[in-house]
C-alpha cells in the first residue's frame, strides 16, 4: 500500500479536468448551497439537480458508478437526521406510525418523513459534488483557488500544510506496522496469529505514542528548516493569469443556473 490512495485526484483528458479551478470551486459551492436551500418536498429541483450532477460526472470522465459509490459513504451520517422523522409535525396530518418507547410514545408523520428524505437527498447531491471537484482538481489548484476567492491567506496555508504533510504521518504509519510485523515472527502462535485483544490493544496504543512523538519531532525539524529558508508565514506563488473568455462565460452561466433553481425552490415553497 502507498500513501498515494489519500489523493482522490484521478487525472483524465475531460472537459471538467480542464475547467479551471477558479471556475469549479465556485460553481460546486454555488451548487451546495442551491441544495441546502432547497426547501423539503421540492422534489422538481431535486431532480434538476441531481441532472447537473450527473451531467458533470459524465463530462468528467470520471465513472457515475466512481462517484455513486463513494458518495453513499455519506449516506450513513444522514442517520443523525433521524429524530426529524418524529419531531415534525404538518397541521393536523395524521400519524403513520407510532412506536411505544417506555413512557414516551414516538409519532412518525408524513412531514417528517420528507423532511429526512430531503436531508438525505441533498447530502447524498452535495457529497457527488464535492466527489466531482476532488477527483478532477488537484489540490495545489484548489489552494490557487481558494487564494484567488480571497480565502484568508494564513488558511490556506494551513490548509496546504495540513495537505502536505498528511501523507509524511500516514507514512510514519506504515512504517510502524511494518515494524511491527517484521518483529512479531515469534514462537507463541496466540502472537503470531494476531495476539489477544489486550496484547493488539497495547501495541497499538504504543504505536500512537510513537507516532505523535515522531510527529512532534518532525514538525520542530520541519520550521526550523522553512525558518532558515526566509518562511515568514505567507506562502508565495507567481500571479494567476486572467480567467478566459469560455471560463468566464461557464462560471456566469452556471451561477445564474444554480441562482435559477434556488428561485425555483423558492417558489415550490410559497
Amino acid at each position: 500500500m502507498h500513501v498515494s490512495f489519500l489523493d482522490p485526484y484521478r487525472p483524465r483528458p475531460s472537459a471538467v479536468h480542464r475547467l479551471d479551478a477558479r471556475v469549479k470551486l465556485p460553481l460546486t459551492l454555488a451548487f451546495i448551497l442551491a441544495a441546502a436551500l432547497a426547501p423539503p418536498g421540492a422534489w422538481p429541483v431535486y431532480i434538476l439537480l441531481l441532472a447537473l450532477v450527473l451531467a458533470a460526472e459524465i463530462l468528467s470522465e470520471l465513472g457515475v458508478g466512481y462517484v455513486l459509490r463513494r458518495a453513499a459513504l455519506a449516506l450513513p451520517f444522514v442517520l443523525a437526521a433521524l429524530p426529524v422523522v418524529f419531531t415534525s409535525r404538518s397541521g393536523d396530518a395524521a400519524p403513520l406510525v407510532s412506536l411505544p418507547l417506555g413512557p414516551w410514545t414516538l409519532t412518525a408523520t408524513a412531514a417528517g418523513v420528507e423532511r429526512f428524505a430531503s436531508i438525505a437527498l441533498k447530502s447524498w447531491l452535495s457529497a457527488q459534488a464535492a466527489i466531482v471537484l476532488a477527483a478532477s482538481t488537484s489540490f495545489p489548484d484548489l489552494l490557487l483557488a481558494m487564494r484567488a476567492l480571497h480565502v484568508p491567506r494564513l488558511l490556506v496555508a494551513v490548509f496546504g500544510l495540513m495537505w502536505r504533510y498528511l501523507f509524511v504521518l500516514v507514512d510514519e504509519a506504515l512504517r510502524l506496522i511494518r515494524a511491527r510485523a517484521a518483529r512479531s515472527g515469534i514462537s507463541d502462535p496466540a502472537l503470531r496469529s494476531g495476539g489477544t485483544l489486550a496484547w493488539r490493544a497495547r501495541v497499538t496504543g504504543g504505536m500512537a505514542g510513537s507516532l505523535f512523538l515522531r510527529a512532534f519531532e518532525r514538525s520542530d525539524r520541519i520550521y526550523a528548516a522553512m525558518a532558515a529558508r526566509g518562511y515568514d508565514g505567507e506562502v508565495r506563488a507567481f500571479p494567476l493569469p486572467p480567467l478566459a473568455p469560455a471560463a468566464r462565460l461557464v462560471l456566469g452561466a452556471g451561477l445564474a443556473l444554480l441562482a435559477l433553481l434556488t428561485l425555483l425552490g423558492v417558489f415550490w415553497r410559497g
